[in-house]
């Protein structure tokens, strides 16, 4: 059904480590919502660490009615006064039946729910939080950091847990991480996803109540004992690096060596690199031939092409997490956004502390990251951007 426009647009919160798996839960309601209202329109708000806007891209070839992104930064802590600019741009330009707010991967949603609250209130109940939605990674979610105070009362304002990539791990493991998300001693719903999908009924309408009904008061607390004291704010903002990667050349045709980029996939750990974001170009001959997904029984696919015309080159989005990887095609008519236009390669890499000097003298000393050989020799540029 599409929303009555006098009332408020529901709100829903998706946080959840790097590579948890929140851009594909979210991809996966889309089918859904249209299957039921194909009118629905859904807005995607996206927080990021990096400075490459890789899922809004994504998102927009996937018909999502709306996409805006905030870069270089944490919704819950630098970036957390943009939110009301970036909701009321949505809600003029989209009109959006629901906005959905996906969060960067270390996020705490205490403080994002209690200025969602802060702006009901303030813009006279246009907007309502509907939840907050916490995917976990069964296969490599190592548990809590702890289990003080501070983790428990940000469990508190999650309204749903939703159990995703558990079908590789095995039953065992799925118990292992049930047992330590039981260790925070907080009664939370939770749910088991298929490989991403989750039924929109559960995502949406849930109660909400819990991070509804975080106030001001709550918000004290939450700055005392587990927000925005400065011991918070140096462990949350160095908790992973980031590198910014960009493969330039003089030769507006270039591409990048689609061999050695698979090499440099295939050979990454997943204990110093947490995720590979990027948006390149590849011959159309290696796009068929060479470029592989990481489950290599599911074909890359192939970017629509006009009647009558045939490609030489293809634009790529690149997304990494976890040793696993997929290459969807940008479709020809989705605008690029202008962190990625006109790169032959734009990566973004979010590392483990302390692995991002490490990898920027290995990107730099060659050999990963390089165009085919007839482009001639590509310029490397590689950036520490926390």
């Amino acid at each position: 059904m599409t929303r009555d426009q006098s009332s408020p647009i529901p709100i829903t919160i998706i946080t959840g480590f790097l590579g948890s798996g929140k851009t594909t839960l979210i991809l996966n309601l889309l089918p859904q919502l249209r299957a039921a209202n194909p009118s629905y329109r859904l807005a995607l708000l996206k927080n990021e660490f990096g400075d490459l806007a890789v899922d809004s891209q994504l998102a927009s070839s996937s018909a999502i009615a709306g996409v805006s992104e905030l870069l270089n930064g944490c919704i819950c802590c630098n970036l957390v006064g943009q939110l009301s600019v970036a909701l009321s741009e949505l809600q003029s330009t989209v009109r959006p039946d629901r906005i959905v707010i996906e969060t960067s991967g270390s996020a705490f949603p205490a403080t994002l729910a209690l200025e969602v609250n802060r702006l009901a209130r303030e813009t006279g109940g246009q907007y309502v939080l509907d939840g907050v939605v916490s995917v976990l990674d069964v296969e490599n979610w190592k548990g809590y950091e702890d289990t003080s105070y501070t983790a428990r009362i940000q469990a508190r304002y999650t309204d749903l847990i939703v159990f995703n990539k558990w079908e590789g791990a095995g039953e065992r493991r799925f118990d292992e991480v049930l047992d330590r998300v039981g260790d925070l001693e907080v009664d939370t719903a939770w749910v088991k996803s298929d490989k991403g999908w989750v039924d929109m009924s559960v995502v949406f309408g849930i109660d909400g109540g819990l991070a509804r009904g975080l106030t001001e008061e709550d918000g004290h607390v939450h700055d005392d004992q587990c927000g925005h004291d400065e011991k918070h704010k140096h462990d949350h903002q160095t908790e992973v690096e980031v590198l910014s990667i960009e493969l330039k050349s003089g030769n507006r045709e270039a591409t990048v060596d689609a061999e050695k980029l698979l090499t440099f996939l295939r050979n990454t750990s997943k204990e110093e690199v947490y995720r590979i974001k990027a948006v390149l170009t590849v011959s159309a001959k290696a796009a068929g031939d060479v470029l592989k997904n990481s489950d290599e029984d599911t074909k890359v696919s192939a970017p629509p092409t006009s009647a009558g015309s045939e490609a030489q080159t293809t634009r790529y989005i690149l997304n990494w997490a976890f040793g696993r990887w997929t290459f969807t095609p940008v479709a020809a008519e989705v605008k690029e956004h202008e962190s990625s236009s006109e790169a032959i390669l734009r990566m973004t890499m979010i590392l483990a502390r302390y692995e991002s000097t490490k990898w920027k003298k290995r990107l730099e000393a060659g050999g990963l990251l390089e165009l085919e050989e007839e482009n001639g020799k590509g310029e490397l540029s590689v950036t520490k951007v926390n």
